[in-house]
């Protein structure tokens, strides 16, 4: 019986050749997709979520529909802090909202450890999805968000544009939000290490909020967590990903974290992307917009990014950011349709 291929988008992820480049797109699970909206209907997306059945046919739905080459796991980055009941909901067309937001150290004992069984709810999508994978040997990506950008939900109480309370609180108090980093960071392990004992095949790290700080910011109060993050789960046979929002002064610094895939958003053209992560490899970077203006202009973008992406092997198309809702599903499927027959990077 001959073994199973390893599949494109995990070779890809450590630098190996590929029989053609993988791509998944951040957000492909729901928004857009007509199906998603039907089956969702009304109500906070952690309804969605704490429902397996739904979550899992979410999660499945892109992989349908486009044929990526990766699923993730539809959940959210809050997932784990509403499990423990800090308070947090998700606002339609806000976002995470937080009822009371951490202010002191008292409020380092809302922050408890994440047990198993507060978040049966997600392994349980795990579990379901992972066998309809199966025929296709298709990987599951799971995801968290990074111990800095959760810190900024939680600190600023939601979504901000000028991260004031947060960057007051980083160079008024470190050692406070250097406390309040330490348990993020134990909450953020458990929560992979539990998507990937069920069978999460790459795990991504969504650092948002890291492009809002400077790079000596960065590298003093998000860079140390973060690589506490992937040494807490360098013991499991899994992929990992760091991608994070308007970073491309910072990616020299977050190829040092820790992670075998450095994500570049749309800011930064690829090519030097690359060249900023050294021998990392590399994920993205499409700007989302571009998929907005129909089939045609959306591949001739898509040309663009697989031609400064070059041959070299370590690269994953993806889009600079998540898929935004007004964009047409066959807009995407043409993407993936285009980058699957024309790119060359890392193929054999």
């Amino acid at each position: 019986m001959s073994a199973v291929p390893e599949p494109d988008f995990l070779k890809a992820c450590r630098g190996e050749a590929v029989t053609r480049v993988p791509v998944w797109f951040m957000r492909q699970a729901g928004r857009s997709l007509p199906e998603y909206r039907a089956l969702r209907a009304t109500g906070s997306i952690l309804d969605a979520i704490a429902v397996p059945e739904v979550a899992s046919e979410v999660t499945l739905q892109p992989i349908r529909r486009y044929g990526v080459d990766a699923a993730i796991l539809f959940s959210d980055i809050v997932v784990p802090y509403h499990a423990i009941g800090f308070g947090v909901e998700v606002v339609p067309g806000r976002g995470p909202v937080i009822a009371e937001p951490f202010a002191s150290v008292s409020d380092l004992d809302r922050l408890p450890d994440l047990t198993d069984e507060l978040i049966e709810h997600v392994t349980a999508t795990i579990d379901l999805v992972i066998p309809e994978l199966a025929p296709t040997n298709t990987p599951l990506i799971g995801f968290a968000g990074a111990p800095f950008t959760v810190a900024s939900y939680l600190v600023e109480g939601g979504p901000t544009r000028e991260f004031a309370i947060i960057k007051t609180m980083m160079h008024r108090d470190p050692k406070l939000f250097d406390q309040l980093l330490d348990r993020l960071v134990a909450i953020t392990i458990s929560f992979l290490r539990a998507q990937i004992e069920h069978g999460a095949r790459a795990v991504q790290l969504f650092d948002s909020w890291a492009g809002s700080l400077t790079k000596a910011e960065y590298e003093r109060f998000a860079l140390p967590a973060t690589r506490k993050v992937f040494e807490g789960i360098a013991d499991l046979d899994v992929a990992t990903i760091l991608f994070g929002v308007g970073t491309g002064e910072l990616l020299g610094s977050m190829a040092t974290a820790g992670s075998n895939v450095v994500g570049i958003d749309w800011h930064v053209d690829l090519d030097e992307g690359r060249r900023r992560v050294g021998d990392k490899a590399v994920q993205g970077n499409l700007d989302p917009a571009r998929c907005l203006a129909g089939e045609a202009l959306a591949i001739e973008a898509t040309r663009e990014v697989l031609t400064l992406a070059g041959t070299d092997t370590g690269y994953i198309f993806n889009l600079g950011h998540g898929v935004l809702p007004a964009t047409d599903p066959d807009v995407l499927a043409a993407v993936v349709k285009a980058v699957h027959e024309e790119g060359k990077a890392g193929v054999e």
